[in-house]
């Protein structure tokens, strides 16, 4: 709550507005064993709520009070409810209903309340609230690049109400500002895939491609562009080996860095999906590989998996796995 509205509240109990009101108080039964200790401002709202509540009061001052409530406890799904339906008895200005929403953003911005009550509100509104929405994602994800429930707005916004056309170039700054946000990168493959003005993964694959590989030279050890230069050819595993950007790539970090573990693991996939690797990859993945004396050198993925397990210890276990697993057309 500001402090103005601190300083200027006064208690239900000794306003005339609320004279007629008798406030119902929580039941916790006759003999509670651990009675919760609210503050007195709180336990005033939630008694005069629950009288406007169960006398289903659909009112400007009721809509007032669960202002008030929701500002002292924002995530009580009931409040919010009853926000609903009083806002449609009314008809009231939903724009001025995201200005209050925003500003209890400020401090809630991972509350799931607000959220579901944003969407009902967006949604209520229509297509006007889609440049409105897409701005107030970009305040909430601004310090917090992470917030999934931004995320999960602004996608919900996009195949709800539009607003495709600068997506990708908001993908885009984002991942100029943090090459390693796995969020943007996420929400990048979100907009190729389904953005209705972009002609789909096959239109884009080729360029997106180049983007991902290029994130990858800037940087191999970012799992993220891995990851994604993946998805771009999920579910044809004969495009992804046949497309000489993919090894080009590949190749280079095994050659050029000191941590290969990403690229290590693409090869590994790659011959399992019947890549047929030149001498080049053989020698890079070789000469790193420890072989035992008087051991004959093992097939190129089993070899792989072994300096996976060496260079990976986290996930040695995993790589031990895939080398009991290899399908028989790699040995």
């Amino acid at each position: 709550m500001d402090s103005d509205d601190e300083v200027e509240r006064i208690p239900y109990s000794e306003s005339k507005e609320w004279a007629d009101v008798k406030p119902v108080p929580q039941d916790d039964g006759s003999n509670p064993v651990v009675p919760i200790a609210y503050k007195d401002d709180f336990r005033e709202a939630m008694d005069y709520f629950r009288a406007v509540y169960l006398s289903d009061e659909r009112t400007p001052r009721s809509l007032q009070l669960t202002a008030e409530v929701i500002q002292l406890n924002a995530g009580n799904y009931t409040v919010w409810h009853f926000r609903r339906l009083i806002l449609e008895s009314l008809g009231a200005d939903l724009r001025e209903e995201l200005k209050f929403i925003e500003r209890i953003a400020k401090s809630n911005s991972k509350n799931y309340q607000i959220w579901h009550h944003r969407r009902w509100v967006a949604e209520k509104l229509g297509t006007e609230a889609t440049t409105i929405e897409l701005e107030f994602t970009k305040k909430i994800l601004f310090p917090d690049a992470k917030n999934y429930h931004a995320w999960s707005h602004r996608q919900w916004v996009l195949q709800a109400l539009g607003g495709w056309e600068g997506e990708l170039d908001y993908c885009h700054q984002l991942l100029e500002d943090d090459i390693f946000n796995n969020s943007a990168w996420n929400q990048r493959y979100f907009v190729v895939t389904r953005s209705p003005v972009l002609g789909g993964l096959e239109a884009m694959r080729a360029s997106e491609v180049k983007y991902a590989v290029e994130a990858i030279l800037t940087n191999p050890e970012n799992e993220s562009p891995w990851r994604y230069l993946r998805g771009l050819y999920k579910g044809d595993n004969q495009s992804l080996i046949c497309d000489p950007q993919v090894s080009v790539v590949c190749l280079k970090v095994l050659n050029s860095t000191t941590n290969r573990v990403f690229a290590l693991g693409l090869l590994l996939d790659l011959l399992c999906y019947g890549f047929h690797p030149s001498e080049d990859f053989k020698n890079a993945v070789e000469g790193s590989a420890v072989f035992e004396p008087d051991h004959p050198k093992s097939d190129l993925a089993t070899t792989v998996c072994s300096v996976l397990e060496r260079e990976d210890p986290m996930r040695s276990n995993y790589w031990m796995w895939r080398k009991s697993n290899l399908p028989p057309q790699v040995l």
